[in-house]
């Protein structure tokens, strides 16, 4: 297994864990917190969404899937088009109440859009610098990591939310 093949099998178990973690759920069970200004299941994947979709879209020289395929409009949040979900507040966290089908279809059509970039790569690649502002700077491969990792503690926390909301 190479470099790139290890990329795209921890991606593509964040997808299956993103439609774990909110199969079967109302947008009400999907927007509930579990303490007064937790994150709920929705923000919580609609953010992992928005930074690998940001991220990779930036490392891989494309438009983002949010807005370059209509996802922005069809969430209709009350954010610009740019906002990831990085320091939102707790009234902004509350505005994210969207059903199962829309987050996974917008993580569907990110997974895909990163599967088709990752897939490509070879092992020199992920040394290249895509973040100077760093020391050291931030590699391709580092930067991927750093995006499965994010990913990976959101969707552990969106399923430990559904979880507790399931057993209540």
């Amino acid at each position: 297994m190479n470099a790139a093949e290890v990329l795209a099998d921890a991606f593509g178990r964040i997808a299956e864990e993103v439609h774990d973690a909110v199969a079967g759920l109302t947008v009400e069970q999907l927007a509930e917190r579990i303490a007064p200004e937790a994150n709920t299941i929705a923000w919580l994947v609609w953010h992992l969404t928005r930074v690998q979709d940001d991220h990779v879209a930036e490392v891989a020289g494309t438009e983002q899937v949010w807005t370059s395929r209509g996802w922005f409009e069809r969430f209709g949040l009350p954010f610009s088009p740019r906002a990831t979900g990085y320091g939102q507040t707790p009234e902004e966290v509350a505005q994210v109440r969207v059903g199962a089908d829309l987050l996974t279809g917008y993580y569907d059509a990110v997974a895909e859009r990163t599967l088709e970039f990752v897939r490509k790569l070879t092992d020199a690649d992920l040394d290249r610098v895509v973040d100077d502002r760093w020391d050291p700077a931030v590699t391709l491969g580092v930067r991927l990591v750093s995006v499965i990792g994010d990913d990976e503690q959101h969707v552990g926390q969106a399923a430990y939310v559904r979880g507790i909301l399931l057993r209540r």
